[in-house]
């Protein structure tokens, strides 16, 4: 994928959020909770309860879904930090998006829903975003997975303010394969990659989140 081999993102390892691992998501995320208190539930509440939760209650919350063995995202390191994560799981658990005119079903295909990035600021612009989704896609198929759905937001059409694509751009789900499947607004396209079938014996045993502790998400090497 061009210069990225030569960036730090060449490096960087990405591992499931398992309880072990809360300190550095809290970290990454700082006081703000990655942003204005969010700690990644805005898509898993109404509008109302995110707005009466913001910060420490959605703090407990998204620790309490780590510490009953949940994986709600992954977490890339550059070394023993954490720069960056993305939020993904089966979309059952992201109920906001049925709510939304703009990212309505598609159909009624099960689907896994890749919903938000965040990068340390350091670490921006330097190809960890991409790195993260495709861990997140190696992840989604272990997990059983058949279809990968993202909700980005198209910078062709102008200025994003910083902040707004913490679903992440068009461009780069792009260039990891996805295809737009629905557009309900100018700059928020849906877009899907179909998974190739994970062989049953690869399935059988522990899960990776089982396996987290010790199980890195390797992303598959640029090409």
């Amino acid at each position: 994928m061009g210069d990225e081999t030569q960036s730090p993102a060449a490096w960087v390892k990405v591992r499931p959020l398992t309880p072990s691992r809360w300190k550095d998501l809290a970290k990454l995320f700082g006081k703000s909770g990655a942003c204005s208190g969010c700690w990644c539930m805005w898509w898993r509440q109404t509008r109302a309860e995110f707005a009466s939760r913001a910060g420490k209650s959605n703090r407990r919350a998204l620790r309490r879904i780590v510490s009953s063995g949940r994986v709600p995202g992954l977490i890339a390191y550059l070394g023993e930090q954490p720069v960056g994560w993305c939020s993904i799981a089966p979309r059952t658990e992201f109920p906001s998006l049925d709510r939304s005119p703009i990212l309505k079903r598609v159909d009624d295909r099960a689907v896994w829903s890749l919903v938000c990035f965040f990068v340390a600021r350091g670490a921006r612009k330097r190809g960890v975003s991409l790195q993260l989704l495709k861990a997140a896609v190696v992840y989604a198929r272990r997990e059983g997975a058949r279809i990968v759905e993202a909700y980005p937001i198209d910078a062709e059409g102008g200025a994003t303010r910083d902040g707004a694509a913490f679903t992440g751009f068009a461009s780069t789900f792009r260039r990891a394969g996805f295809v737009e499947v629905a557009r309900n607004s100018p700059r928020r396209p849906i877009v899907r990659l179909a998974l190739s079938r994970v062989p049953s014996a690869a399935r059988a045993g522990e899960t990776l989140a089982a396996r987290g502790e010790r199980a890195a998400v390797k992303a598959p090497a640029d090409t």
